[in-house]
């Protein structure tokens, strides 16, 4: 099970999310009969986890707009300067759905999920070959939840073997996405990420790529996925050059392990563009 903890700063501070395509994930075997029951009670420790974010944030971000749902104390903050409005913790789905974990559990997760407050689901065309998306889907599908509730994300890169079925040309970015919303039988994501830079593509075929899904209404916002800060700047100085649509949030890996990205190359990008990372 992946986790996202969001944290924006709308004045430029350090801050926030960490999506589940880079977060932490249970390797419970899905054949043990206690599988969901841990699961349950690992969510239950991060929520409370994600819940206690806001003695943290109160010391080090001054302009949150945040707002706490009544019934579940679920946090809820922007994605970046958009005026998306994003859960404190989310959840994932790589590695575990379609792979370690069954079908049945993968629902159960995912229905604990959403009725604790939870609306960020993210997922990848990689994912387990593409069958990541395809539960995701089924499962909102047979939920009947509503689609303005959620905020759906996935990302591309890596969507086949063929020369053309990978990077971030225009090819790809368009065909990609249109794959990964007949899987998840869904017509638009909420953020579409670039699942890595693509040293082959040049930048503005990748901003405007994006903006083309934006514009064609298969995303909503586009984001970034374990970019530098020069090519995060990059992206968004082709943007403003050729009035396109910018990256609004970026996937950084952020643990113990791996701090210096996000608290000391990125902290200036923020000030400058009002990017926030998801970790």
């Amino acid at each position: 099970m992946q986790v996202s903890f969001a944290c924006s700063d709308q004045d430029g501070g350090r801050g926030g999310l960490r999506p589940p395509g880079n977060g932490g994930h249970s390797k419970q075997n899905a054949t043990t009969p206690n599988t969901a029951s841990q699961a349950r009670a690992r969510f239950r420790t991060v929520a409370l986890i994600a819940r206690s974010l806001g003695s943290f944030t109160s010391r080090y971000h001054h302009n949150l707009k945040e707002s706490t749902a009544k019934l579940t104390g679920m946090k809820y903050r922007n994605l970046g300067k958009s005026g998306l409005r994003v859960s404190c913790l989310g959840l994932g789905t790589w590695v575990t759905f379609g792979s370690q974990i069954s079908d049945e559990v993968a629902e159960q997760l995912m229905t604990m999920a959403y009725e604790n407050g939870v609306n960020l689901f993210d997922t990848a065309e990689v994912y387990a070959g593409g069958k990541a998306e395809i539960i995701l889907g089924n499962i909102i599908k047979k939920k009947c939840w509503r689609r303005s509730s959620l905020v759906i994300t996935t990302k591309l890169y890596w969507g086949g073997k063929a020369e053309t079925e990978r990077g971030l040309n225009r090819k790809h970015i368009i065909e990609g996405l249109r794959s990964s919303l007949l899987r998840m039988q869904l017509e638009y994501v909420d953020v579409v990420f670039a699942n890595r830079p693509d040293s082959n593509t040049p930048m503005e075929e990748i901003v405007r790529a994006m903006t083309h899904l934006i514009n064609q209404g298969m995303s909503m916002y586009w984001g970034t996925s374990r970019w530098s800060a020069m090519e995060i700047m990059e992206a968004y100085s082709v943007a403003r050059q050729f009035n396109l649509i910018p990256p609004v949030c970026e996937q950084a890996e952020y643990h113990f392990f791996q701090r210096d990205k996000v608290e000391i190359q990125l902290p200036e990008l923020y000030h400058k563009i009002g990017k926030w990372p998801l970790y």
